[in-house]
């Protein structure tokens, strides 16, 4: 048992890195559900309007995420290494990632928006109107678009701020913008306090200023606190990053962008897939991820303390640590998950009934959310998988084993169920989420291997 079980002083920095993770991810999830039953009470094409659009920023924030995550892995290894200089570079990369990111995503989604969203829209038993919803989502897009920017750099400092081990101020100013996000969706959805009633555009203006609100946070208490962050010291006064950094990163970090950006245009193509058995089906699946994030906060917050502890230990230079420690951290993920699985499997008949839709939209929610609860804890152990093979560099090895088993299994299978059978959405979810268990075996050979266990800054 001693090889899944820790001691106390591991169990003690494991802790102190995952609870704020785990507790800002679950407020702003939390938020986020609270956000879209206040979307929902509008009616059911505002919430598919918004839901669609959702689906297309989060392949926005997940190009994001994945950019920075290449540029994050020498980070971590920097600050186990105590190089100041190297941490300076690799914030400096991770802004011109975010640049770029802004720039090609805003043309795109300006240029394309009304067609990525008529992909979703299908007729289905409720007849419910697909034009109302077409409008609504474009109304949604336009006022998205502004927070791109302030998410971008909040999310270049937050990340660089974990990965130097400081994990509370990114918690306190995501926690601080999610009920700015709840008091202005409140005021600005409804028209209350003399405010006028927007409906799905004031909930994109409440989103926007929430991400300025973190924004700002985070920045200011990055700066002011230098002492605690010596890296902010003359950040700014040159955009030069070394030569041979950038060729690093770029080999390190481009499969892993392109897996953030395939597996999230994987997700939304799914999600289009099941989308050809009627818009009701976009809302049902709207509401159960949603409630599902909420759940899922806990193996999410767990790969990114995976990523952390693994790469701090990689970087000193204490590989059979991190190959100990890997291990217990993961049979915690999945224990973990087996428990908030089986809580969300016993809330599913409830949470969707607060929802202001129709029965049939509630009673496939409930089943998607079943399906999802069942599945957690294998997951969990793919999404540990997947962080620790990153910690270590091995991006091109996790983009064949997330990405590209999403997109020659998972997507071609849900292809073929909507558009050459009559199979219900509920089945078809089960069979695409079940073919996951290849993923899992495959990741389990991948840590075996310990291919994993690289110190890339030692040369550095």
């Amino acid at each position: 048992m001693k090889k899944w079980i820790g001691d106390r002083a591991f169990y003690r920095r494991l802790f102190t890195v995952m609870t704020p993770i785990l507790i800002q991810n679950v407020i702003t999830n939390f938020v986020s559900l609270l956000d879209n039953i206040m979307v929902g009470q509008v009616g059911t094409e505002p919430m598919s309007g918004v839901a669609i659009v959702n689906q297309l920023i989060f392949v926005f924030n997940l190009c994001i995420f994945g950019g920075l995550s290449g540029a994050g892995i020498f980070t971590a290894q920097f600050y186990g290494k105590k190089d100041q200089e190297g941490l300076r570079d690799t914030f400096r990369v991770k802004l011109y990632i975010s640049a770029f990111s802004i720039a090609v995503f805003g043309a795109l989604f300006l240029i394309k928006g009304e067609g990525l969203i008529s992909l979703f829209l299908h007729e289905g038993q409720e007849r419910l109107d697909l034009k109302a919803t077409l409008n609504y989502g474009m109304s949604y897009l336009h006022v998205m678009l502004i927070q791109t920017i302030p998410f971008a750099l909040s999310q270049v400092y937050s990340s660089t701020l974990r990965e130097t081990g400081e994990t509370m101020l990114p918690m306190k100013a995501g926690i601080a913008a999610v009920f700015v996000n709840l008091l202005f969706n409140y005021l600005l959805i409804f028209g209350k306090f003399g405010f006028p009633a927007m409906g799905v555009t004031g909930a994109a203006i409440a989103t926007v200023i929430a991400r300025f609100a973190e924004c700002i946070i985070v920045i200011c208490w990055t700066h002011i606190h230098r002492a605690r962050n010596p890296f902010v010291t003359e950040i700014y006064r040159s955009p030069r990053v070394p030569l041979q950094l950038v060729k690093q990163v770029i080999i390190t970090g481009t499969p892993l962008l392109a897996n953030e950006v395939l597996w999230a245009a994987g997700t939304t193509t799914l999600n289009q897939c099941y989308s050809v058995r009627g818009l009701e089906v976009v809302s049902a699946i709207n509401i159960s991820s949603t409630v599902s994030n909420l759940f899922f906060c806990a193996f999410f917050a767990m790969g990114t303390t995976v990523s952390i502890m693994i790469g701090q230990l990689l970087g000193a230079g204490k590989l059979e640590q991190a190959v100990d420690e890997n291990t217990k951290l993961i049979a915690f993920s999945v224990a973990l998950s087996a428990v908030v699985g089986a809580v969300m499997a016993a809330l599913a008949p409830l949470i969707p009934q607060i929802y202001n839709t129709t029965d049939t939209v509630k009673h496939l929610a409930v089943n998607l959310l079943i399906v999802s609860a069942v599945m957690m804890p294998l997951n969990a152990f793919i999404n540990a998988s997947y962080f620790t093979l990153r910690s270590g560099g091995k991006t091109q090895i996790t983009f064949l084993f997330d990405c590209g088993m999403l997109w020659a299994i998972n997507i071609p299978l849900a292809f073929l169920l909507s558009r050459f059978t009559s199979l219900p959405v509920v089945e078809m979810f089960i069979l695409v989420e079940g073919v996951n268990l290849i993923k899992s075996v495959i990741g389990f050979r991948l840590l075996k291997s310990r291919k994993w266990v690289n110190n890339l800054v030692a040369d550095q």
